[in-house]
């Protein structure tokens, strides 16, 4: 079986995510592991794209290694941040909105149905920058943007799931 660079970059967020957990929040180890983690999602769909290697693996392991990248920065922030009970549960009604999704997808599909859609990505971006940003923006601001923007991506991916059974 051939390696596929894309992949293990892919795989390098994954291990950078988990060990998030075990660093000090907003210390230098976590800033570089956070962002190494970052970089390594700009970078394997293009090196995938450019090597030929793209696959439905390594799609659907972008995923996965994006979900964990994200749970292991709620695990780490919620506590640290002093999230508002009502932003509380507006971030569980987003993952329960993906989650949702991604249960319609496979119930109609029999597959795991994943959106790449540009919502999606600026999400995804906004989510990056949130913990490098948490020190110097007032977290009323950015909590409202990002989980606006997110409410919508995740709404948006759920019409384009149905849309396209």
């Amino acid at each position: 079986m051939k390696i596929k660079m894309a992949n293990v970059i892919t795989g390098i967020r994954i291990v950078c995510s988990i060990a998030l957990l075990f660093s000090p929040l907003f210390s230098n180890t976590f800033y570089t592991l956070y962002i190494i983690a970052g970089i390594s999602d700009m970078v394997d769909g293009t090196v995938a794209r450019k090597t030929g290697n793209v696959s439905e693996f390594g799609s659907k392991f972008d995923t996965v290694a994006d979900f964990v990248l994200v749970v292991v920065c709620l695990i780490k922030l919620i506590p640290a941040l002093h999230i508002p009970m009502w932003l509380f549960i507006w971030i569980i009604a987003i993952a329960a909105i993906k989650v949702i999704n991604l249960i319609y997808g496979y119930v109609i599909r029999k597959e795991l149905v994943v959106q790449h859609t540009v919502m999606n990505k600026v999400t995804g971006i906004l989510l990056f920058v949130f913990p490098l940003t948490v020190t110097f923006i007032d977290l009323k601001f950015s909590e409202v943007i990002v989980s606006a923007v997110a409410t919508f991506a995740a709404v948006q991916e759920g019409h384009m799931i149905k849309k396209r059974m």
